[in-house]
């Protein structure tokens, strides 16, 4: 039982809930504005990770991008990322990173734009406000991105510490990679929660974890992996279409990352939704019970 509805009811909500809002028709701009967006974020990204104390930060990123895309998506990322950076060196405070991060903030200011239509509210920030917020949003996920890779690697400095002394055990191993994933994990749980709270129109309190944060970001999770087994064993894109098969891969997997954030929010507007209607109804029956009285 969710605040006194079964979970047949739920799901007959929720389903009602994405017919109509178009969810999967936001998912497919969604997924077309974070194509856009991608490459310039990760470029920015990589533009201002040398400039940290800490070592190997990017190398970092990358690989998780590997580890989380199917190999062709990841290939071409990588291979756009590195052409890019091997070219431009310095300028950081040019206005290429300008226009990068006008670029970047693309596939949020859209997230934005359709979490107004989950929330069912009109965007009535003006358009630079809206803009401005979609930019510091772009800019706090970076700063979330590079804090937890950076602690990552310092994990990573731990673990061969106490290992080139104590002797790398699968014990010692085993928890360093559950601390790894452990802060990939809370620092997408913080990503959902920064975008539900502030993205759409909407005037609501910051909360860590919620029910749309947390099915987000396993469904997220769920579905990389299930895509990943999928395009390794079964898919033939490149086969298919050539080398605009890896870009095709790409864009299906940020269209069903665009379906999980708008499904999460779904789940949110759900929830809030019930919570209202069960105190409405416990003021009702405590008005009665007052009555009766």
């Amino acid at each position: 039982m969710i605040f006194g509805v079964t979970a047949k009811q739920f799901a007959h909500d929720l389903g009602r809930a994405i017919s109509k809002d178009n969810v999967f028709n936001g998912a497919a701009a969604l997924g077309f504005y974070l194509t856009l967006a991608l490459f310039p974020a990760l470029i920015a990204l990589m533009s201002v990770l040398p400039y940290l104390p800490i070592d190997r930060v990017d190398e970092a990123i990358m690989d998780l991008l590997a580890q989380a895309l199917p190999p062709e998506a990841s290939d071409i990322v990588a291979q756009v990322v590195n052409q890019v950076m091997s070219e431009r060196r310095g300028g950081l405070l040019s206005f290429s990173l300008i226009a990068t991060l006008w670029a970047t903030s693309t596939g949020m200011y859209a997230i934005m734009r359709q979490l107004n239509i989950t929330y069912g509210v009109e965007e009535e920030r003006t358009f630079l406000k809206a803009r401005a917020t979609a930019l510091v949003l772009s800019l706090l996920f970076g700063v979330l991105i590079a804090g937890a890779f950076s602690l990552i690697v310092l994990g990573g400095v731990l673990q061969d510490w106490i290992g080139n002394r104590f002797g790398f055990s699968s014990v010692l191993l085993t928890v360093f990679a559950s601390i790894r994933w452990a802060i990939i994990v809370l620092a997408m749980l913080l990503g959902f929660g920064i975008i539900y709270r502030f993205a759409p129109n909407v005037k609501q309190r910051f909360v860590f974890i919620t029910p749309g944060s947390a099915a987000g970001v396993s469904l997220l999770i769920a579905a990389s992996l299930v895509f990943s087994f999928y395009t390794k064993n079964f898919g033939s894109y490149d086969a298919t279409y050539g080398s605009i098969g890896a870009v095709i891969i790409l864009m299906l997997w940020l269209y069903i990352a665009g379906l999980v954030i708008l499904i999460g929010s779904e789940i949110n507007v759900l929830f809030a939704r019930y919570r209202m209607e069960r105190q409405h109804a416990g003021a009702e029956t405590e008005m009665q019970q007052r009555n009766a009285s």
